[in-house]
């Protein structure tokens, strides 16, 4: 059956990793629904250039705007199989730890948490301090999953790209999307994620 994943994307740096999840997740077959915060806008412009929310857009099966609190991703009745915060601001985690239901994105991730699916948190920001660090313990213990964009260095991967499909492809995966050939498993020779790009 096709899975439905909400794809959340904040002001935070790391517009490119938002752009190969969805890349993954339509690959995958995934109905996938976008919301982009205020501040994700300009980042996205900044990092992808102009179009860049035009391209993250075209990979969604639907794409909603952060402040209509009336779309369907606001309700639990409307089924979906789990939400990505690719990439995660810390603003937006604190809101997410504390329930804060104000824009589309918080609302939906709450609302993912409520009814015990998955949620996917990557959050860009180094170094912590204590308050991040509480705010992941929450979300975590709420049911979250959090995910910082850790390269996984064993794949050698040959281009700042082959890392980036890596990083997304295991994103996919714990929403619970199968990313295929995309990931490299442990104990499996996968050359296609090694070459540049």
């Amino acid at each position: 059956m096709t899975k439905r994943i909400i794809v959340g994307v904040t002001g935070a740096s790391g517009s490119v990793l938002a752009l190969e999840t969805g890349r993954q997740l339509v690959r995958a077959g995934a109905e996938t629904h976008l919301v982009a915060s205020g501040s994700a806008r300009m980042t996205i412009a900044h990092e992808l250039g102009a179009d860049g929310l035009a391209q993250l857009t075209s990979l969604a099966n639907h794409a909603h705007s952060h402040q209509n609190l009336a779309a369907p991703i606001a309700s639990g009745s409307f089924r979906t199989d789990g939400m990505i915060v690719v990439p995660c601001s810390m603003r937006t985690l604190a809101a997410m730890a504390h329930g804060l239901g104000d824009n589309l994105l918080t609302r939906a991730a709450d609302v993912v948490l409520k009814e015990r699916r998955r949620l996917v948190v990557v959050p860009r920001e180094a170094p912590l301090h204590e308050g991040h660090l509480d705010a992941m313990l929450r979300l975590t213990r709420m049911g979250a999953i959090i995910a910082p964009p850790v390269p996984p260095f064993y794949v050698k991967a040959a281009s700042i790209e082959a890392m980036i499909v890596e990083m997304a492809a295991r994103l996919v995966g714990w929403v619970g999307v199968d990313p295929g050939d995309k990931l490299t498993r442990w104990g499996q020779d996968n050359a296609a994620t090694r070459r540049s790009f």
